[in-house]
């Protein structure tokens, strides 16, 4: 049967081309209009490990990466091994024939043998082992050959001929040895749509992309996995709007470099992950005392210390809320896909530079390697919003006690502007000043700030009526919240009225738009990727709701059945 949702899992060995393997099948997929939703995950070290990438392949909107796969390819044994236990009856088997391992017999599971290894000595190119099976793949499951070689070939058009001649040698070999066999299963991808206009972008590239579109100026970030991507798109195309992108030496002079630059009116942020944020705490209070803008993406990972630097994790709100010492205003806000990773960034550029205020901004590993497709942004429709600027007129005070809390910059070397910026407590002009009723209106006028954010942006949605009673709601942030879409469309399809909440703005917390969801639930359920159920704290801190935290952190996302299977016994 064409399923309208078919979900593909390449695994193997790092550096057998598995990655690629799944990027290849995306971005075909993507070409013959059909909707993509990928799932990657590698090891640490460079070469080796367990290496798995998932695509969810439909003719619908998707939202997620899925329960499990309908087609599985295994590279070698490993693969094999790790996900043996998913082989259910139904379930379509590619493996690597005549190579390092027999697989078992797996009752009701299609099993397809294609010599993968050898057919690539064969040709010449172990490294074209990847290609065998893209070949046999596009073969039994409808994946468009002419698209799936073009994408290819585009690839390894800078490789010279002789490599072209042989992925095409060993794409074909591919196909012919898929042929031979007899097709037991009835899926295949859905038949090509009408091209839509999107790109398909990885969350990394697509904050990258957001920043460019958000008018960066200015870009400064140390190496960090799994945040390094960020850097190397923007760092190919700020120079081409004219701004500046640094490798700091570590994170603490990235973020110090950022303050510095905002400081002198460039539109500045910086990228990293959970033991990056720890290192610039300091600097995050810095902008928050000094009122300088600065955006800092983190891309979580599974901690503490090194932790997992590979793995999906949801486990840096605490940090993000609370890093720092002493009372320190900060916005902090969660994506929710590919797309917010675009428009949440420039959203995030605008709330630092509008307010005045530190802004972090929390993505994860998962949807950092992730691709989705996404409708092609139109820079025509992105609005911008500027720093508030001092006009010239009167005596400059740069912290101005203001109806709206929300002074006017001015930068360095402006007729007039001369002013004080540090981390010290000042007085309206600047200057240092500590006395107790200076102290309570300078940090009233801080925290007013996060007071007035919360009254102007409602970046709350919820899936359901809102005004309707419900035998359970269900609220989670970041990553999760694609997941938990669909699970309540199950739950709902099932006959179990449920409802989905969803932040987008974590931190200040929109407390009563929180009790309002909860007063019409019976129980409230919090699935999050960490230990602690760090969301769930900060919900039984602010509001009088008592959640029912779900929690897991073995590296890994959500999936669907998941949240259906724990709704239900919560129920």
């Amino acid at each position: 049967m064409s399923k309208s949702d078919l979900i593909i899992r390449v695994a193997g060995e790092g550096g057998e081309g598995v990655i690629s393997a799944g990027d290849f099948i995306a971005a075909a997929c993507a070409r013959a209009g059909l909707e993509v939703y990928t799932f990657k995950t590698f090891p640490a070290e460079i070469r080796g490990g367990y290496a798995m990438y998932q695509t969810r392949v439909s003719d619908n909107r998707i939202y997620n990466q899925g329960d499990t796969f309908d087609v599985f390819c295994a590279f070698n044994g490993e693969a094999y091994e790790m996900n043996k236990h998913l082989l259910k009856p139904g379930i379509a088997f590619v493996y690597d024939a005549e190579s390092d391992f027999q697989p078992e017999e797996h009752e009701g599971v299609h099993t397809y043998p294609i010599t993968m290894s050898k057919t690539a000595k064969e040709i010449g190119s172990k490294q074209a082992k990847n290609l065998v099976a893209l070949g046999a793949l596009s073969e039994l499951f409808n994946i468009q050959k002419d698209v799936l070689w073009e994408v290819i070939s585009n690839k390894f058009a800078s490789k010279g001929d002789d490599v072209q001649t042989k992925n095409r040698q060993a794409f074909e070999k591919g196909m012919e040895q898929a042929k031979a066999l007899t097709k037991a299963d009835e899926y295949k991808v859905a038949d090509p749509k009408e091209t839509k206009d999107v790109i398909v972008i990885s969350g990394n590239d697509a904050v990258g992309l957001g920043a460019i579109l958000g008018k960066l100026d200015f870009f400064s970030a140390y190496p960090i996995t799994p945040a390094t991507e960020i850097a190397k798109y923007v760092s190919a195309q700020i120079p081409k709007t004219g701004g500046t992108l640094i490798q700091a030496e570590d994170e603490i002079a990235s973020i110090a470099q950022v303050l510095g630059a905002s400081y002198g009116g460039a539109r500045s942020m910086t990228a990293t992950s959970g033991p990056g944020v720890a290192l610039m705490g300091e600097m995050i209070g810095m902008s928050a005392m000094s009122e300088t803008p600065a955006l800092i993406v983190d891309v979580q990972r599974g901690g503490p210390s090194t932790g997992m630097p590979t793995k999906h994790e949801q486990s840096d709100l605490m940090i993000a809320i609370n890093g720092g010492h002493g009372d320190c205003p900060r916005v902090v806000m969660a994506v929710e896909d590919v797309a917010d990773c675009i428009y949440m960034t420039v959203e995030a550029l605008n709330i630092t530079e509008e307010y005045q205020i530190p802004v972090l901004l929390l993505t994860d590993g998962s949807l950092a390697f992730s691709t989705q497709t996404v409708p092609t942004p139109d820079p025509a429709k992105i609005k911008i919003v500027e720093r508030k600027r001092w006009n010239g007129e009167g005596e400059y005070k740069r912290y101005e006690l203001t109806e709206d809390g929300i002074s006017s910059m001015c930068d360095p070397g402006t007729p007039g502007g001369m002013h004080i910026g540090t981390g010290l407590e000042h007085n309206e002009k600047g200057a240092p000043f500590m006395a107790p009723a200076n102290r309570q209106k300078m940090q009233d006028k801080r925290f007013n700030k996060t007071d007035r954010l919360l009254k102007e942006y409602k970046a709350i949605e919820i899936d359901g009526n809102p005004d309707a009673e419900a035998e359970i709601g269900i609220i989670t942030w970041g990553s999760t919240i694609g997941v938990v879409r669909e699970a309540v469309a199950r739950l709902n399809a099932e006959g179990i009225s449920a409802k989905g909440f969803y932040p987008k703005l974590i931190w200040p917390m929109p407390a009563e738009q929180y009790e309002a969801f909860a007063s019409k639930c019976k129980k409230i359920l919090v699935p999050e990727v960490n230990y602690l159920g760090q969301l769930s704290h900060f919900i039984r801190a602010e509001t009088s709701i008592q959640p029912i935290p779900y929690t897991i952190c073995g590296g890994l996302p959500f999936n669907p059945a998941m949240i259906v299977e724990k709704a239900k016994e919560v129920i």
